[in-house]
């Protein structure tokens, strides 16, 4: 069920065994080529097909477009939440849905700058919340074989603006994607370091980081779909029940 798209009496009779799941992603550029909204329209269309295929065991919130965008407002048009609020717009829907009896919740993200804040909002939950069920990944998580397997440039994972998010757009909104804007970017640091946090006007010319002129639709639907089922196979066992066993 669409939360959106129903009545309160509509949700008040839904199954409390479903997960609720709730989508983030972001307002940030993503370089010439890729619109601002890319990451928020990748995570709603994975999010809208899982409720396709579990719609009696999922209720699907609207997504939280503003994102923890920081290290993109060296570019013009990027909207960022700071922490605490970011973490509190997801504490508010959960703790929204709390009282009325629903006790499974997934976040889904779009957006690699949500992924540590998701987590700590997530903990902070589960601490308060003992009762409840609490989960979080990103979709890529999901998809990351396929990934690896498709694209053909020498970075084989999903970055920013690159070759898996171009073709992904190109698959979902391909009147959106500024194909002749397309571009390879991206600067490594040399020794390479592991731990350094950089914003992306440091680390790209134009905002970029990939080798986006290799990015194709094929590619992308292959790497949707494979998102699409990790996320499902997910959220149906979350909903379905499961065991703890020793090692």
């Amino acid at each position: 069920m669409k939360l959106q798209d129903a009545t309160w009496i509509d949700v008040d009779g839904f199954s409390r065994d479903a997960v609720v799941v709730i989508p983030t992603g972001s307002l940030e550029q993503h370089g010439p080529a890729l619109p601002l909204f890319t990451d928020s329209l990748i995570v709603t269309a994975i999010a809208e097909r899982v409720e396709l295929a579990l719609p009696d065991l999922v209720l699907l919130t609207p997504t939280l477009w503003m994102g923890a965008s920081d290290h993109h407002l060296g570019f013009c048009g990027t909207l960022s939440a700071e922490f605490d609020t970011y973490e509190a717009a997801i504490a508010n829907v959960v703790e929204s849905l709390l009282p009325h009896g629903f006790r499974k919740f997934y976040v889904i993200n779009g957006h690699g700058g949500n992924k540590e804040p998701n987590g700590i909002a997530i903990r902070k939950l589960k601490a308060k919340h003992l009762e409840a069920t609490f989960g979080h990944s990103s979709y890529y998580d999901f998809a990351k074989s396929t990934v690896s397997e498709v694209l053909e440039g020498p970075l084989k994972e999903l970055r920013h603006a690159c070759e898996a998010e171009a073709s992904l757009m190109l698959h979902l909104h391909p009147r959106l994607v500024r194909r002749e804007k397309l571009r390879d970017d991206g600067l490594n640091s040399e020794p390479s370091l592991a731990g350094v946090v950089h914003h992306f006007d440091e680390i790209t010319e134009q905002g970029s980081f990939g080798y986006a002129t290799l990015a194709t639709a094929d590619k992308g639907q292959k790497i949707f779909d494979a998102a699409v089922e990790g996320v499902v196979t997910e959220i149906r066992t979350v909903a379905n029940g499961y065991f703890l066993r020793g090692l």
